[in-house]
C-alpha cells in the first residue's frame, strides 16, 4: 500500500508569514504550482497560501444582506465574512492572506486517506509533516494521479 512518503514531493517551495503577497504570486507563477506552505522559523507548517487566496485581491467587496425590523438588524449572512474578505483583499503579507491550520498528514498516511481529505475538504495539496509539525514534503493532486499509474 502506497503512503505519503512514497508519493510526496520532498523539495517544497515555502514562504514565511512575512513574505510579500507579490512575491508569493511570483513564486506560484514561476514554479507552476497553485499553493505553498507557510512555515515558521523552525520549519513548522503554520498555514497555506494558494491562488485562491491571492485572487481575493481582485474580488468585489460583498456586503452581507440584512433586514431591519423594529429598529433591529438581522443579518441573513455571516457579517464576520465581510471583515475576513476585507482583510484578504488588503493583505500585503502571506500571513494576512494564508489559510491558517491547514490539513496535514504524516509520512505514513495512505494514498486513500490523502485522497479522502482532498475530496472532502476541497483542497488541492496536503503538507506532509513530522510529529512536531515540521514540513517533510507535500502531496498534490498531481502526485495522487501519478500514483495511479
Amino acid at each position: 500500500m502506497m503512503v505519503a512518503k512514497d508519493i510526496m514531493t520532498a523539495e517544497v517551495i515555502t514562504v514565511t508569514k512575512d513574505t510579500a503577497v507579490a512575491e508569493v504570486a511570483q513564486l506560484l507563477t514561476e514554479n507552476k504550482v497553485s499553493g505553498l506552505p507557510v512555515v515558521d522559523q523552525e520549519g513548522r507548517v503554520i498555514g497555506m497560501v494558494s491562488e485562491g487566496d491571492l485572487i481575493y485581491q481582485d474580488k468585489k467587496l460583498h456586503t452581507p444582506a440584512f433586514l431591519e425590523i423594529l429598529g433591529g438588524v438581522i443579518y441573513l449572512e455571516n457579517p464576520q465574512r465581510l471583515g475576513q474578505d476585507l482583510s484578504k483583499m488588503t493583505a500585503v503579507k502571506a500571513g494576512e492572506i494564508m489559510t491558517v491550520k491547514p490539513y496535514t498528514v504524516k509520512e505514513d498516511a495512505t494514498v486513500e486517506d490523502i485522497a479522502t481529505i482532498m475530496v472532502e475538504r476541497q483542497i488541492n495539496r496536503v503538507p506532509v509533516v513530522d510529529n512536531e509539525g515540521k514540513l517533510l514534503g507535500i502531496v498534490s493532486r498531481q502526485d495522487l494521479v501519478k500514483a495511479m499509474i
